[in-house]
C-alpha cells in the first residue's frame, strides 16, 4: 500500500520495501552510536581477531608478553541440570590459560556472584572424565564495566582467594578481575577505557581497536555484517519472547500443544522440548 500524506502527516501504512528501508536507516543510526562497551558490538569486533583481545588482555592483566592463541565469542557453556551461561569472549593464551572477558553497562549485570558462577562454569567444562585435577588450567573472569562498580576510584580490582589469617594467596589458579570503564588517565589502562567509550574510531588511541571499529562502522562489508547481526538479534529477542509466552501457556495447563504452536509461532518440536525441560 502506498503512503498517503495529508498536511505533512503520514497516513496509511508503509509498503514492505519502505519498512525495510526504514529499519535499515534505524540500524545505521544505531550502529553509529555503538561503542566497545556495547557487548554485541564488542563481540563482533573481536570475533576471530586475536590481535584486539591480545591488546586488551596485555593491558588489563599487565602482562606485556601475553600471547593469545585462540579467541571465540558468544560461547554457550551448557549446564544440563541447572543454569547455563553465554560468555561474551573466551580466549586461550600460550600457557593454556582460559580467559573470559565480559562487558557490562549495567552494574547489576556485573554482580560478584555472577563472576563466581562464570568461573565455576568454566572450571566444570575444562576437564575430561578421569582427568587429574592438576590438569585444570588457570582461569580468568574479567568484567569490564561502564561504571566504577566497586566505587573506590581504582582502574583495576583483582580478586584472589587467600588465607584469611595471613593474607597469603591460595594459588588455585582461579582469578577474577573487575576493570573500571569510567577510569581515565594518561596511562595504558586509562587510554584503553577511553577507547572503549568512543563512538568514532578517529578519537581512539589504539590503532588495533580503531581499525576494527572503523571496519564495522565505515566499510560496506562491515556495515552489512553488523546490520545482519542486528537483524539476527531482533529475531532472537522475538523468539525468546515467544518462548516465554509458550511457557506461560504450558504453566496454565489448559492449552493443547497445537494451540501453543499457533499462538507462539514456535515449532511443535520446540514446544515439546520446552514442556520436557519444564517437567524436568
Amino acid at each position: 500500500m502506498e503512503i498517503r500524506k495529508q498536511k505533512g502527516k503520514q497516513v496509511g501504512r508503509l509498503t514492505v520495501t519502505e519498512q525495510i528501508d526504514q529499519k535499515h536507516q534505524e540500524d545505521l543510526q544505531r550502529l553509529r552510536g555503538f561503542r566497545l562497551l556495547d557487548d554485541d558490538f564488542l563481540t563482533k569486533c573481536f570475533e576471530g581477531d586475536t590481535a584486539s583481545i591480545e591488546l586488551v588482555l596485555r593491558i588489563v592483566l599487565e602482562k606485556p608478553d601475553l600471547k593469545v592463541l585462540d579467541v571465540r565469542t558468544q560461547v554457550f557453556v551448557e549446564n544440563l541440570l541447572n543454569r547455563s551461561v553465554r560468555l561474551d569472549i573466551l580466549a586461550t593464551d600460550s600457557t593454556g590459560a582460559k580467559l573470559n572477558v565480559e562487558v557490562q553497562r549495567s552494574d547489576k549485570g556485573a554482580g560478584r556472584k555472577r563472576a563466581r558462577y562464570n568461573s565455576s562454569m568454566m572450571d566444570a567444562n575444562l576437564l575430561k572424565k578421569g582427568e587429574d585435577f592438576d590438569k585444570l588450567p588457570e582461569t580468568w573472569v574479567i568484567f569490564i564495566t561502564e561504571n566504577d562498580v566497586m566505587g573506590k576510584g581504582l582502574p583495576l580490582y583483582p580478586i584472589e582467594r587467600c588465607f584469611s589469617g595471613t593474607g597469603e594467596r591460595f594459588e588455585d589458579g582461579s582469578h577474577i578481575l573487575y576493570v573500571n570503564g569510567a577510569y581515565r588517565s594518561d596511562t595504558p589502562i586509562g587510554k584503553l577505557m577511553h577507547d572503549f567509550s568512543c563512538t568514532d574510531a578517529g578519537d581512539m588511541y589504539y590503532g588495533t581497536l580503531a581499525d576494527r571499529v572503523r571496519f564495522f562502522k565505515e566499510s560496506k562489508e562491515g556495515i552489512e555484517i553488523m546490520c545482519r547481526a542486528m537483524e539476527d538479534m531482533r529475531n532472537q529477542t522475538l523468539k525468546e519472547g515467544m518462548k516465554e509466552v509458550a511457557l506461560r501457556m504450558l504453566a496454565a495447563g489448559k492449552y493443547a500443544l497445537e494451540e501453543i504452536v499457533n499462538i507462539s509461532g514456535l515449532s511443535l518440536e520446540e514446544v515439546k522440548q520446552l514442556k520436557a525441560d519444564r517437567s524436568a
